[in-house]
């Protein structure tokens, strides 16, 4: 069965940088869009970065745009989310996904049907 599992979390002073990692497992996920998403408690997850299967199709939040780039490897089975400039308002729960869908649909939360178990960015002020 499909999985992905997320890495690289952790905590970080404002202004700092992170690296995290979604890597899956089974051979679909070079023909899969990888999403990054966030989640605070008390509110619904939030999308931050997507990127399309053959890195062409690319979206951030407005809220990360000049400070996150997303990234993979398909040979690795892995995606990356360079943080840089974090900011506290940027600690949640990373979590990354799979999706189908390609364009401007992979933005969106409900068009994601594999997710990671999540891994807590904390910035300090």
């Amino acid at each position: 069965q499909a999985q992905l599992v997320e890495s690289g979390g952790g905590l970080v002073q404002a202004g700092g940088s992170l690296r995290l990692s979604c890597t899956g497992s089974g051979s679909t996920f070079s023909r899969l869009a990888i999403g990054w998403f966030r989640q605070v408690p008390g509110k619904d997850r939030e999308f931050v970065a997507a990127i399309g299967w053959n890195s062409i199709s690319i979206f951030y939040a407005d809220s990360v745009k000049g400070r996150f780039t997303i990234s993979r490897d398909n040979a690795e089975n892995t995606a990356y989310l360079h943080m840089n400039s974090l900011k506290p308002e940027d600690t949640a729960v990373y979590y990354c996904g799979a999706s189908v869908s390609i364009g401007r649909e992979i933005t969106t939360t409900g068009r994601y049907d594999l997710w990671g178990q999540g891994t807590q960015v904390t910035v300090s002020s």
